[in-house]
């Protein structure tokens, strides 16, 4: 055959490792996740929850009671520098999740609200919603 490349086994393989980074970046991007969404457990008129640090958090929503007073503890299972804190930035609040193993916050429940929370670099997010 005169005037045809022949591929290369290596150029061959560049070609499916290429077009399967460009699927997983699309499926990344635009694909449908679904997000773990936990409920507190309300005893003695008081509603607790529990949200695994560990490579982000885990359940990263949790649907709160209006009225009940209500405390979530982040169970710090991770020692990533960026999930160290954890920032209630409408709360004012700023935890360093390091300096226990387990670390509660109160939360207010006293309006149907949303509260975003991330860590202390912005790059994991969740939230609380009170309803």
């Amino acid at each position: 055959m005169l005037g045809v490349n022949k591929m290369t086994v290596f150029q061959i393989l560049a070609i499916i490792i290429g077009l399967g980074l460009i699927g997983f970046i699309i499926w990344w991007f635009f694909g449908k996740h679904t997000e773990a969404v936990g409920s507190s457990h309300v005893s003695n008129n008081q509603q607790n929850a529990t949200i695994v640090v560990k490579g982000g958090y885990s359940p990263s929503t949790i649907v709160l009671k209006k009225g009940v007073p209500a405390q979530i503890a982040f169970d710090m299972q991770d020692s990533t520098a960026c999930l160290s804190h954890v920032v209630f930035e409408q709360l004012g609040i700023n935890k360093d999740l390091t300096k226990q193993k387990v670390t509660k916050i109160n939360i207010p429940t006293d309006k149907a609200t949303t509260y975003n929370f991330a860590c202390g670099m912005d790059m994991f997010h969740g939230k609380v919603i009170v309803k």
